[in-house]
């Protein structure tokens, strides 16, 4: 019910319960290369397998690159990196960031306060349904 303009940004890493924190915002971007979910690909293969080796098949099903969260909806933009990652260049990583922010906020801030608290709430209503087919 926080009657301002929530926008989170994942740039490395975002996991465990701070994921479920990160959700609330009214828009989540992560850099491109970044990973997004609430355990890690180790302690799902460890509690699913057993055994951590089994790792990069729990990555591939919890869907936690950007890609994938932003064809499931549950982030809003991928914000690109300099090729070879943002850890290369760091003034053109953030130079994407600000741009993307500066975006998003401006769309927001054109909102009123019912209405960007009925859209947050229509946003985390939309999440975790299934479809069967």
């Amino acid at each position: 019910m926080l009657r301002t303009s929530i926008i989170a940004v994942v740039i490395g890493e975002g996991g465990s319960g701070g994921a479920l924190g990160i959700g609330v915002a009214d828009r989540v971007l992560m850099l491109e290369n970044a990973y997004y979910s609430v355990i890690s690909p180790e302690g799902c293969a460890a509690i699913l397998w057993r055994h951590r080796n089994h790792a990069p098949e729990a990555a591939e099903a919890l869907k936690l690159t950007a890609q994938d969260l932003k064809s499931l909806q549950l982030i809003d933009e991928v914000i690109p990196e300099p090729v070879g990652g943002a850890q290369l260049d760091h003034e053109q990583a953030a130079t994407n960031l600000r741009t993307a922010l500066l975006a998003n906020l401006e769309v927001l801030n054109k909102r009123s306060k019912n209405r960007l608290l009925s859209e947050r709430y229509e946003k985390f209503r939309q999440m975790g349904q299934v479809l069967e087919g």
